[in-house]
């Protein structure tokens, strides 16, 4: 990838950073990859897309930097789950053979697999040595008629943010608009209910979280062209571009998707979020609003009110015991304001939440939520976060699995709320299972034994008729 095709995604006209004196997202530097690089993200953005066969072009340890590591599930295909690299060794790089390697290897895993196309992820190491992968890409789709579509996302172009920008620069650049959405079968538009196609742009379903809010986008008549790219198909991103409304999930991701679908098709976006009752709720109101269908809207504010009554009796037990307790959230992007309201919902108090990987919205979410006085944390060690639970008695830290163990060394009660979770949290059914985990947490009969004085340190007495 060229400079200056890396600067331009840097310098995204639809992200605040744009806004301030200093425009554009900040250059990488020496270091800043560490803990995600740019075929991070990529691979992060694109491997839930289900029925593709992701090949790592590279050394095979880079096929491990990504792979696998998320929750997000899929209603079909398997076939994202298998880990494809190329295997590069020093050999290779030696003798030249890595585009070589690149062309059998594509061979192999449409003979193998016969996927609905196959998507090549460049590394820093034919991208130092100058391995074309465009042209491999090409004569590879032109020899056996399936989409090959080359990610140049070489670790060292930068951040695991651009990574995703360069994926999804990718799916537009290739993939969307090279098919027409399905036709709606019959009576799908019975009783009068007209149907909107519309995306949902950087939403992964992990742990199956987003079936629990496509039924009732299907019960008002919105379908779902493509959900980009969680549980999602090939054929729906190429048909990304019919789309009347685009929700953007998380705008750290592929905000540039959505931007470039507007510039191209006119595609109308918003940001939102379907944590919690109120976020789910604007949600709603913000499709039927793009939409603009004035019966969309009237069944639209019946199904909230049919929900909220559902939601808030089966929510009542758990409030009782949530209300009143103090949370500190660490964790980036849509979740560290959207997580709050769901948290509010409940009745508890967020004493700080994780900024890292939030944009300037992000923040100014966080300000409306939380006030003007809103404690931010840039810097989330694990000294920063202990001081912080001791000085506000913080009764649960919410964060990332990486902050488990500080969490526990500290008798913390822990609640893992980033990729690697086993449950869903979206929607108004995801906010009984948010409130029931907390709950569990908080709750353990763990905390009082750890926190008791160990045997050696209680009188002899008191450990004798204990």
């Amino acid at each position: 990838m060229k400079q200056k095709d890396i600067a331009a995604l840097l310098d995204e006209p639809a992200c605040t950073h744009n806004k301030k004196s200093k425009s554009g997202c900040a250059k990488p530097k020496p270091g800043s990859a560490a803990g995600g690089c740019a075929f991070d993200g990529a691979q992060i953005a694109l491997l839930p897309i289900a029925d593709v066969a992701h090949i790592v072009h590279g050394p095979i340890a880079c096929a491990g930097s990504s792979w696998d590591n998320r929750g997000t599930r899929s209603s079909g295909p398997r076939l994202y789950k298998i880990g494809m690299t190329t295997d590069l060794t020093e050999q290779d790089v030696i003798m030249g053979r890595g585009e070589k390697r690149l062309f059998h290897s594509i061979k192999q895993a449409v003979d193998t697999y016969s996927p609905a196309a196959v998507f090549v992820y460049n590394t820093c190491v034919p991208a130092l040595v100058g391995d074309d992968v465009g042209a491999v890409c090409k004569a590879a789709e032109e020899r056996w008629g399936t989409p090959v579509v080359p990610v140049d996302a070489a670790g060292f172009y930068g951040t695991k943010n651009l990574g995703n920008r360069i994926a999804g620069e990718a799916m537009v650049k290739y993939v969307c608009g090279t098919r027409e959405p399905d036709p709606l079968p019959d009576g799908a538009q019975r009783d009068g209910m007209k149907i909107h196609d519309v995306n949902l742009v950087g939403e992964y379903n992990i742990a199956g979280e987003l079936w629990h809010v496509l039924p009732l986008l299907d019960e008002l008549g919105i379908r779902v062209l493509c959900t980009l790219s969680g549980d999602a198909r090939f054929r729906e991103v190429q048909t990304m571009h019919r789309a009347k409304v685009n929700m953007m999930v998380c705008s750290k991701a592929m905000i540039n998707v959505a931007r470039k679908l507007e510039d191209a098709f006119g595609t109308r976006w918003f940001e939102g979020s379907f944590y919690g009752v109120q976020d789910m709720n604007n949600a709603l109101r913000d499709f039927a609003r793009l939409i603009e269908d004035p019966d969309l809207s009237e069944r639209t504010e019946q199904l909230i009110t049919r929900e909220e009554a559902k939601i808030n009796a089966a929510l009542e037990p758990w409030r009782e015991q949530l209300r009143g307790k103090k949370v500190l959230l660490y964790t980036g992007g849509v979740k560290s304001w959207s997580i709050i309201s769901a948290l509010q919902d409940l009745g508890m108090t967020v004493v700080a939440t994780g900024t890292k990987k939030s944009t300037e919205e992000d923040k100014a979410r966080i300000r409306e939520l939380m006030g003007e006085d809103a404690k931010m944390i840039e810097d989330g060690n694990p000294r920063a976060l202990i001081d912080i639970v001791r000085e506000n008695h913080v009764d649960v830290l919410i964060a990332g699995g990486r902050n488990m163990y500080t969490a526990l060394k500290a008798r913390v009660p822990f609640l893992d709320i980033n990729q690697e979770r086993d449950f869903g949290y979206e929607g108004y059914q995801g906010m009984v299972e948010l409130a029931r985990q907390l709950a569990l947490t908080l709750n353990s009969p763990v905390w009082e034994a750890v926190r008791a004085p160990a045997p050696w340190q209680r009188p002899v007495r008191e450990v004798v008729n204990g």
